[in-house]
């Protein structure tokens, strides 16, 4: 359930925004004579009207979206819902909302994945330098820049946005702007497309921790670890669906298709939004008690008493989270972040153009990537399996040093590894797999092992830590420090994936099949106050 502060309004913002998309299509459409290339061409009337459309439906759905206020009662909400939730068993609306939020987390990924699709052919409509045109003046890689730079001050901006208007609403908004944004595919002038990729990264930043804040404020404690991979992997299947597109209709319709695809799946991204309900600890928080037993009696569970044992009380301030003991595993989480980062939007993001930089067409070069993608698909079973069920620490010190060896083989090989296909495919494999698998165990990884006082910080941090990670690799690009080469690339991610499972192996500890309380208790011990390797022992062995 959620409240609208005006329900009307919100649904009025939602047509005013995709009419002011619609309004951009006819320009795409008379292009098509010319391969659908608008460089150059006016922005029209139908155009102008069409942003201020998009500008004043996203304000009306911001304002529709904002909740009434409550009674704030922390003390207990920190007591009443932590017993019931873990202790409810798995029922068909938990399934549903796995499901939907798989859905969700697919077609929020596939927004900053569409950008290594996007860059090859905008490189040449618009001349731009990168390794297909080494004589272009202004460097393509600002795109994913500005991108980044948005995701980064997203991921500040939604983790407000998500603990002062609730984070179903804070999703809802995101998807509002992900349709808003769509008509970056239709922007004539490289300028354009900056400020539009720069509002999509703003959307795109801070929607992976709310959603997963809100899966472990739902999903019971022994299943909640397996799960939460399981929906983070689904990065993968927004890699498999973006170059399945890239592979069918790019070749037909151009570059710019892969950007007005933004409209629909906006849409849909809203219409699933209807089986996504409210975190209960928010509604509590905010005073809605009534409206948090609702959903709470929806997956089966109940507000627990004061008997609830009280978790280790914190400071709730960011700085806590780089003080002893809690320093070491921040390291930990941050450089795991920053190594995903690297790789990400260091070396996968330029993966396309390697490719075609090797002698593989357009068609060729995406084909390869979606069947890497869709044969490294069934492994993200077994990292959430293993995660769930043998150890969480341990499964992402292996993830790591996988790609670490996928990364080293690649920077030794460069561009010989295009004479031989097979090799070519498995490192590709591997890359994506343990790519996937350091972003699908990290998210929730750092939701679990925060006290509940600064879980959401910790979280956010490390999707801060991720962002500013492929913001700092494109960076280097853009100073011309690194060219873009399957090489280059390879040796900007080595170190930091290195460095953070060596982090994780010292200072991370287990949360396999552990209460949220647990965890915290074994890193905030009153006697050594350390959370290493002996504080990671599992008190539940399978």
């Amino acid at each position: 359930m959620i409240v609208f502060h005006h329900r009307l309004a919100f649904w009025l913002g939602i047509c005013a925004v995709t009419l002011g998309v619609l309004l951009h299509l006819p320009m795409y459409v008379q292009a098509r004579e010319m391969s659908y290339q608008m460089a150059g061409m006016p922005v029209n009337g139908p155009m102008k009207a069409g942003m201020v459309l998009i500008l004043a439906g996203l304000v009306l759905s911001a304002y529709g979206l904002v909740p009434r206020a409550g009674e704030v009662d922390l003390g207990r909400v920190a007591r009443v819902r932590v017993r019931a939730l873990d202790e409810a068993p798995i029922r068909r609306s938990h399934v549903l909302l796995l499901l939907v939020m798989a859905a969700a987390v697919t077609i929020d990924v596939m927004k900053p994945t569409t950008l290594g699709f996007v860059m090859p052919g905008m490189t040449r409509e618009y001349g731009l330098r990168s390794p297909l045109n080494p004589d272009g003046d202004v460097p393509v890689a600002w795109l994913p820049l500005c991108a980044l730079t948005g995701m980064v001050i997203g991921s500040v901006t939604w983790g407000w946005l998500g603990d002062r208007i609730g984070r179903r609403a804070s999703i809802l908004l995101a998807g509002v702007m992900f349709i808003g944004t769509s008509i970056c595919g239709a922007m004539p002038g490289f300028r354009w497309n900056l400020l539009m990729c720069f509002l999509m990264g703003a959307a795109v930043g801070g929607m992976l921790p709310i959603a997963f804040a809100l899966l472990a404020e739902t999903i019971p404690a022994r299943h909640r670890s397996w799960l939460m991979v399981l929906i983070g992997g689904d990065i993968a299947g927004a890699y498999i669906v973006t170059s399945f597109l890239a592979a069918t209709l790019e070749p037909r319709f151009g570059w710019r298709v892969m950007w007005l695809i933004g409209l629909p799946t906006g849409l849909l991204f809203i219409l699933l939004n209807r089986w996504i309900p409210e975190s209960p600890r928010f509604l509590l928080s905010t005073g809605r008690v009534a409206e948090a037993e609702s959903v709470m009696r929806r997956f089966g569970a109940r507000l627990a008493g004061e008997q609830e044992p009280r978790e280790v009380e914190v400071q709730g301030r960011f700085g806590q989270l780089f003080r002893r003991p809690l320093g070491g595993l921040t390291a930990g989480v941050a450089l795991f972040g920053i190594g995903w980062g690297l790789v990400n939007n260091g070396f996968l993001l330029w993966l396309p153009t390697n490719l075609r930089d090797l002698g593989l067409d357009v068609g060729a070069a995406d084909r390869l990537l979606a069947d890497s993608a869709l044969l490294g698909l069934p492994a993200v079973v077994v990292v959430a399996l293993l995660y769930g069920f043998w150890s969480s620490r341990r499964t992402m010190i292996i993830c790591a040093a996988l790609n670490a060896a996928t990364l080293a083989a690649f920077a030794v090989l460069g561009d010989r590894v295009g004479d031989h296909p097979l090799l070519l495919r498995g490192l590709i494999v591997l890359l994506l797999i343990s790519t996937g698998a350091i972003l699908a165990t990290l998210t929730p990884y750092s939701s679990e092992v925060y006290p509940t006082r600064i879980r959401a910080r910790g979280t956010g941090l490390a999707g801060m830590c991720a962002r500013a990670g492929g913001l700092l690799g494109v960076g280097i690009v853009v100073a011309g420090i690194a060219p873009p080469s399957l090489t280059g690339a390879a040796l900007l991610g080595v170190v930091p994936v290195t460095l953070g499972a060596l982090a994780v192996g010292r200072y991370g500890v287990e949360t396999r099949r552990r209460r949220l309380e647990e965890i915290t208790a074994a890193e905030l011990r009153p006697a050594g106050m350390g959370a290493g390797p002996e504080a990671a022992s599992d008190p539940h062995p399978a």
